[in-house]
């Protein structure tokens, strides 16, 4: 590449805001670090044809718009659980799984994000992610790189390979889209923007004690709980009194820590108490939902991998 002009040092700079586009493109934080990855090595075999007409980053973003978009040619879309499915109906200890590429999974907050000047918070809820996977692939792109980045219509089409008039058809059915389309996870999408410490504080102490009363109390009358890869979700304080007793085995003993997830601080990393290794081991990150001071849903991710990806002890 002539001048060095996307060398190692920038293209760091730009791998936070890269793997913010690639997740919500994507819907996993795992193929998001692959199709970064993939940039880079794109970036490095096709150096010497940059030629100046774009910057670096829109260059940079292109390469990487080409990648997210090669892997969801094949790729279906990804939900959450109250989405694909009704809630449970009787209550018993989960067995069936999705495939990992079935579920939205929770990402922690890239700290230099160059973009985090401008992104909003709330456009890194899993609720809109959700929301994002019901669009084309490509008008994807387009409402990620102009609504949630801002960035202007020229460079979002060169970014993509579209005239500028392509990208603003593609945006309005791409807003179009985003109106009427109608999920059950879109009630998640009007929480709390600021947690309730108090509530949180609560919540760490009831689950820690694993006291199923005061977790209840804690709960909307029709809160609810989902368990990705869990092919399940439970609603109801009747019925989440159910699954929190028949899941109790896994959970009595556990410890939680607080962490940043989706641009929220309502989560905590459960660490899971294992007599055979006599040792808190990972077992599930937990996503709170808030509303009115009072919980309306809580995902809980189980993937012990995700403990690595959050720089989390393992």
């Amino acid at each position: 590449m002539n001048g060095n002009a996307l060398d190692q040092k920038l293209f760091e700079s730009l791998k936070p805001g890269l793997t913010s586009y690639c997740y919500r493109m994507l819907g996993s934080i795992f193929d998001a670090d692959d199709a970064v990855q993939e940039t880079f090595i794109r970036i490095w075999q096709s150096r010497a044809q940059f030629r100046h007409e774009s910057s670096p980053k829109t260059w940079a973003y292109r390469i990487a718009s080409n990648v997210c978009l090669d892997k969801l040619r094949q790729a279906k879309r990804r939900a959450l659980p109250m989405d694909l499915i009704d809630p449970a109906v009787s209550i018993e200890e989960p067995r069936h799984k999705r495939d990992h590429s079935a579920w939205i999974w929770p990402a922690p907050h890239a700290e230099g994000d160059p973009e985090d000047s401008l992104v909003r918070r709330d456009t890194l809820r899993v609720s809109f992610l959700a929301l994002l996977q019901t669009l084309p692939s490509r008008q994807r792109a387009v409402l990620i790189l102009h609504d949630v980045f801002r960035w202007p219509a020229n460079q979002t089409a060169e970014a993509l390979g579209m005239t500028p008039a392509a990208v603003n058809s593609a945006l309005q059915r791409a807003r179009g889209t985003m109106t009427r389309t109608k999920l059950r996870s879109d009630e998640l999408r009007h929480t709390d923007a600021e947690p309730d410490l108090n509530l949180l504080s609560r919540y760490v102490d009831a689950f820690e004690r694993y006291d199923i009363d005061a977790l209840l109390e804690l709960f909307h009358e029709n809160g609810s709980l989902s368990m990705p890869p869990f092919d399940m979700w439970v609603c109801g304080r009747a019925d989440l009194a159910s699954f929190y007793k028949i899941t109790r085995s896994h959970c009595e003993g556990s410890r939680l820590l607080p962490i940043s997830a989706n641009g929220q601080n309502s989560a905590y990393a459960q660490y899971m108490w294992s007599p055979k290794e006599r040792s808190f081991v990972p077992w599930g990150i937990h996503v709170l939902e808030l509303k009115g001071n009072k919980i309306l849903h809580i995902h809980t991710f189980i993937d012990s991998e995700l403990f690595s990806r959050f720089e989390l002890p393992t």
